[in-house]
């Protein structure tokens, strides 16, 4: 099915609104155009393009809700969806939690579509991972990479009067260079909505240097060590921090930002006065769509650390009537305040310390202190006198986002991360302190 436009979204939605017979009936629809072309060992491996239209339907009659989702927008299709929905509906328990339709809302549109990132076409995949592949084997190198390319739409509505309509296009690389013997690797990842920022030649660039640099890595002894670690490296990290930012959590016990004794910690200094975080739907870099499509409310600019201190939360529209709070639609990204050094600067600038380029396989130990485990890959090294002097064997390490907030030696000029997920991100480069290392990895 092609791309609905908003007039387009609107008739089904009022269509669909139309057949049910229940207390209240929700809509969504979600469509798009994904391409892809991905390639390993300097040969592409798969391309194609992936295009599919979604509606959800939910009712509910009193406290019973019930849901049903299709791909199909014929009049016979529509109204058997509603029906489908009505009947599971009627079928099931009442939700204690049950909240109604929300009324009308307005939603300020944030420009989340690109021109330059719906236009991009066969060719221009198969230019990217050609830059990845050239480039490794004049280097000797082995390159894998996978590049994905999104123009879509999303659509909610309600028979209380709510109606959004969105249009969005984004873009995704990762580019993997190994050297041939296996000792060295290096990576790199780019996300945005606007493909005239991305520059694969640049991106790809990056890991080869990195994999040529990596060889002969020496071991140092785990311990607590002064840390560089790039946007990539502390976004998944992060990303466990600001999932647990959810106020249910805080106010049951079940979080770090559990008050001892009940209730939650907002309000409060938990990090660096340098630790500055917001969520904006309308950020020219991250733009997300102005509404939350669980709750069909408006997203609205949000601090949510300023200056160190807790300064909101995320409440569920159950639980902020609970609390005797306003509901607000939860933020789609995190927005991380910086300085204004490069990555280079900050390396120049140090005297002893360890960069680190990625983390992988983070798992969480203790949900109350936020303690995480996880290891570095694809590029960690060694830092004396302001230059990068050797590669270093990787390491596990054990460490807490809030410990690391708290060790802030500078921060420095963010850059856009993108992300799985929840959260587009835009997150500085990070000088740490007494970052822990607890152990050696012999994988690259």
């Amino acid at each position: 099915m092609k791309q609905l436009n908003q007039e387009e979204a609107k008739r089904i939605c009022d269509r669909v609104i139309g057949f049910s017979k229940a207390d209240e009936c929700r809509v969504s629809i979600s469509g798009g155009r994904t391409g892809n072309i991905r390639y390993a060992q300097n040969s592409v491996s798969t391309a194609g393009i992936i295009e599919n239209t979604e509606l959800t339907v939910s009712v509910a009659f009193g406290k019973r809700q019930g849901t049903a989702t299709i791909n199909e927008f014929d009049e016979k299709s529509l109204e058997k969806a509603v029906r489908r929905a009505e009947d599971v509906a009627r079928l099931a328990p009442e939700n204690p939690e049950f909240m109604p339709a929300v009324a009308k809302q307005a939603f300020k549109p944030s420009n989340t579509f690109r021109a330059s990132t719906a236009a991009i076409d066969a060719d221009y995949r198969a230019d990217v991972a050609s830059h990845s592949i050239v480039a490794g084997r004049k280097n000797k190198l082995m390159t894998a990479g996978f590049f994905t390319d999104t123009t879509g739409f999303e659509t909610v509505a309600n028979s209380k009067g709510v109606f959004g309509h969105q249009e969005f296009t984004n873009l995704s690389f990762t580019c993997t260079a190994r050297t041939e013997d296996g000792r060295g690797s290096g990576w790199v990842t780019r996300s945005v909505n606007d493909a005239s920022k991305f520059d694969p030649r640049e991106a790809s660039q990056v890991a080869i240097e990195k994999a040529l640099r990596s060889v002969d890595a020496k071991a140092l002894e785990p311990g607590r060590y002064t840390v560089i670690l790039e946007p990539a490296a502390t976004s998944d990290i992060l990303r466990f921090m600001f999932n647990a930012f959810d106020a249910r959590q805080a106010d049951e016990g079940r979080s770090f930002l559990s008050k001892k004794g009940g209730g939650n910690r907002l309000g409060e200094k938990l990090f660096d006065e340098q630790v500055n975080v917001w969520a904006d739907p309308w950020d020219k870099d991250v733009p997300v769509r102005p509404w939350d499509n669980d709750s069909m409310l408006p997203r609205e600019r949000t601090d949510i650390i300023k200056n160190g201190k807790i300064a909101s939360l995320d409440y569920t529209r159950y639980w902020a009537q609970k609390q005797g709070i306003e509901a607000k639609g939860r933020h789609g990204n995190i927005i991380m305040a910086g300085g204004t050094r490069s990555l280079d600067e900050i390396i120049a600038s140090t005297k002893k310390g360890i960069l680190v380029t990625r983390t992988w396989y983070i798992r969480m130990v203790d949900p109350q202190s936020l303690l995480l485990t996880g290891l570095t890959r694809d590029g960690t090294f060694y830092v004396e006198n302001g230059k990068i002097k050797h590669p270093v064997k990787n390491f596990r390490f054990n460490e807490s986002p809030v410990s690391m907030l708290n060790n802030v030696d500078e921060l420095g000029k963010p850059v856009v991360m993108g992300g799985e997920g929840r959260f587009q991100m835009v997150l500085p480069p990070m000088k740490l302190r007494d970052f822990n290392f607890t152990s050696l990895s012999d994988a690259v």
